[in-house]
């Protein structure tokens, strides 16, 4: 009797631990998954940068504890999220405000070097130097204001559907007769039907002008110049290409960014800001497109518009 005891007892014992550790495992599996639902939700947060906070419906202390922290940590991220892009605004806004306010004495001062020239007892050459300084700082500035204007959102932009067909056959037409007297090869293709994009002209066309007017500057050593219209089911392509020197790898990566410039456009007989690409770039951008780049240096450089794909319904 005294042995059936002790195996009784023995056997009770382990099935008591066992029972002891299918609990613990249980309550372990159940933090395991809390954790792994604040993970979850932490990393959905950060990766679609959204202002959620972390929701999880439990009675443990401990977790709760965990999960207020956490979401107190989401606020301040949010906090600081929202008064970055109110400076960042406001400091748009003011650079606009500087930039218009300079465009109107800047646009007086030419008024009477214009007025100056006119009069043959002024030295005409010096007047002339400062005529052509004075045009160069009022664009500019005007580069200036209408970059500030983007970026802080005053810009009006209004999408219809536009004929791409004729806006880059008025773009190539604009700058004939330069491109003819330099010599340039000028290849156009574009097809004979109908290509409509989802767009602003005036901003499609101050794209183009952009774009052809850095092929002169900058693509005149392979006196080519392509504009190539094209399309897909969803999307419309400008190409604007030459075959000049090109932009090498390191430049490729800033060519857009605000007032990069290379080396070529610090030559004084070529113009440039490091704006015009900036301005096309977030014009682009504001129509729901894009403007990217490709370059293999004498080979090609093609600079590609992509605009939405306008769809009569």
């Amino acid at each position: 009797m005294k042995e059936i005891w002790i195996i009784g007892f023995l056997v009770s014992s382990l099935l008591l631990n066992l029972v002891c550790l299918a609990v613990i495992l249980a309550v372990k599996k159940a933090y395991q998954n809390k954790l792994y639902q604040i993970t979850d939700d932490m990393k959905r947060i950060l990766d679609y940068d959204t202002d959620e906070k972390v929701m999880l419906f439990t009675g443990d202390k401990a977790i709760i504890a965990l999960n207020t922290q956490i979401n107190r940590m989401l606020d301040e991220r949010q906090n600081i999220k929202a008064e970055y892009r109110a400076s960042q605004l406001s400091a748009k806004r003011m650079l606009s405000n500087i930039s218009h306010d300079i465009r109107t004495p800047m646009t007086v001062i030419q008024g009477y070097v214009e007025m100056l020239l006119m009069d043959e007892n002024n030295d005409t050459e010096m007047l002339k130097k400062v005529d052509t300084k004075v045009k160069q700082v009022t664009k500019m500035v005007k580069d200036f204001f209408s970059l500030a204007k983007l970026e802080s959102g005053d810009a009006a932009i209004t999408l219809e559907h536009i004929h791409c067909n004729e806006v880059c056959k008025s773009s190539i037409l604009g700058f004939y007769d330069i491109l003819a007297a330099q010599g340039f090869t000028i290849d156009v293709e574009i097809p004979k039907q109908d290509i409509l994009a989802w767009a602003d002209q005036e901003a499609v066309e101050r794209i183009l002008y952009n774009l052809i007017s850095n092929v002169i500057h900058y693509g005149a050593a392979g006196n080519y110049l392509q504009i190539k219209l094209f399309g897909d089911d969803n999307y419309v392509y400008i190409a604007v290409a030459d075959k000049g020197k090109g932009i090498d790898s390191t430049a490729s990566q800033h060519v857009f960014d605000r007032l990069y410039v290379t080396e070529d456009s610090r030559n004084k007989l070529i113009e440039g800001n490091g704006l015009g690409l900036t301005i096309a770039k977030q014009l682009s951008l504001k129509m729901g497109g894009d403007l990217t780049l490709k370059s293999e240096p004498y080979l090609k450089t093609v600079f590609t518009l992509k605009l939405k794909k306008y769809r009569n319904l």
